[in-house]
């Protein structure tokens, strides 16, 4: 299937366009990084905590983030994850809201935020862990197992976590929905028990020593990428090609990243991942239009270099405009309908395309033409060096 045939645009006709438009964005992406916002770091690389909190009613963002404000969380991220009906927020707390001493204090001091009015008498049902439960189910003893309620009960206690967990996301509205682990029971929780509005599905910490050395080892796996492909590459065709090559793939990371920064939106380490993805798409992409130039060289010896350039970029556009184009429905599909949890890699994947696609054409290509025009000026500039001496020596013996 072809959308183009026999296309006879002239894509190095317009470099300096394009050299235009690489230079706006890198150089936009660059002052952001230095100036504005610079490297937004998600908590995988900064050190902090996340925590997933459920809710039994669709909560106010205002109002959680003036609550976390009040108890002096004032660095932090509030996120919706999932559906609007899920009910669910993401609260990251950066490294310095965490204290690796008490790895449950942001944990806590979220709890103790959101909780509007805290019944000191009696504990979370929401917020207590299966321990707890089953404790005050021993005390109390509702179905009267005596010597064997410590046997008896771990059951009921799974139970009602189950109840809370599974059947309810993490967080129950009201006693009722215990009906099911019988009335006694649910009469003696609600002696030693209340429920809060939310609960806390998921806490994870990174210290900041771990998201230090994240932060190395996602800095090795982009440039051993790139060196890897750089000596394939050199292998394959020759070592102008990797060099291209690699240069328009490191343009398509400055840009993703500087577009990370412009935004204001955090590096994860799912982020990381889409720009190694996008690396070997774009490196993909290269490869096709270098191959197309290599046997169109072999084919057309007395064409100019440029136009064998043109006429393989053309070549391979129908290819490039469905792979690419489909590539990118895909993702923007993924950007508009997945979801926060997948906005940063399904948004680095969006630009990354994009960009992928531009740098096979109107950076690698016009590096690769310019190095040969170079090299040839260069080539006859020595043998026209060369030859100066010798017509000087055959002026003189004419003499």
């Amino acid at each position: 299937m072809e959308f183009f045939r026999n296309t006879n645009i002239d894509f190095l006709g317009k470099k300096w366009y394009f050299l235009s438009f690489s230079l706006i964005f890198s150089v936009a992406g660059i002052l952001s990084m230095l100036f504005w916002h610079g490297v937004p770091l998600g908590v995988d690389f900064s050190g902090g905590t996340i925590v997933t909190v459920k809710f039994t009613h669709p909560p106010d963002d205002g109002k959680i983030r003036a609550a976390l404000d009040h108890a002096g969380l004032h660095n932090f991220k509030l996120q919706r994850l999932g559906q609007a009906s899920s009910n669910e927020r993401l609260i990251a707390l950066q490294e310095k809201e965490t204290s690796e001493a008490a790895l449950d204090q942001g944990k806590n001091t979220i709890i103790n935020a959101l909780t509007s009015a805290p019944d000191s008498t009696r504990k979370d049902l929401n917020n207590s862990s299966y321990q707890t439960i089953l404790d005050s189910l021993i005390s109390k003893d509702p179905l009267h197992f005596g010597p064997d309620a410590a046997q008896k009960y771990p059951a009921v206690a799974q139970q009602i976590v189950a109840i809370r967990d599974k059947d309810n996301g993490g967080a129950i509205g009201s006693f009722d929905q215990l009906n099911a682990v019988g009335a006694p029971v649910v009469q003696a929780l609600q002696q030693d028990f209340y429920l809060s509005d939310f609960g806390v599905r998921n806490v994870d910490i990174v210290g900041p020593q771990v998201g230090k050395q994240l932060q190395t080892q996602a800095k090795l796996a982009v440039l051993y990428s790139l060196m890897g492909m750089l000596v394939y590459l050199w292998f394959r065709f020759e070592l102008i090609y990797g060099v291209a090559a690699v240069v328009a793939v490191f343009h398509d990371t400055l840009i993703t990243v500087g577009a990370f920064s412009l935004t204001n939106q955090e590096i994860s380490l799912t982020v990381i991942a889409a720009i190694l993805t996008l690396v070997g798409y774009s490196m993909n992409d290269t490869i096709v239009v270098f191959d197309r130039i290599r046997e169109n060289v072999k084919l057309l010896r007395r064409e100019n270099l440029a136009d064998i350039v043109n006429k393989s970029i053309n070549q391979t556009l129908s290819r490039t405009i469905l792979t690419s184009g489909l590539t990118f429905l895909t993702v923007l599909s993924l950007y508009l309908f997945g979801g926060e949890v997948l906005r940063g890699f399904s948004f680095a994947l969006v630009i990354g395309i994009l960009i992928g696609t531009y740098s096979s054409i109107a950076v690698a290509a016009p590096m690769l033409v310019a190095y040969q025009d170079w090299r040839a000026r260069r080539k006859a500039g020595q043998i026209q060096a060369a030859s100066l001496p010798a017509a000087r020596r055959e002026k003189v013996r004419a003499r």
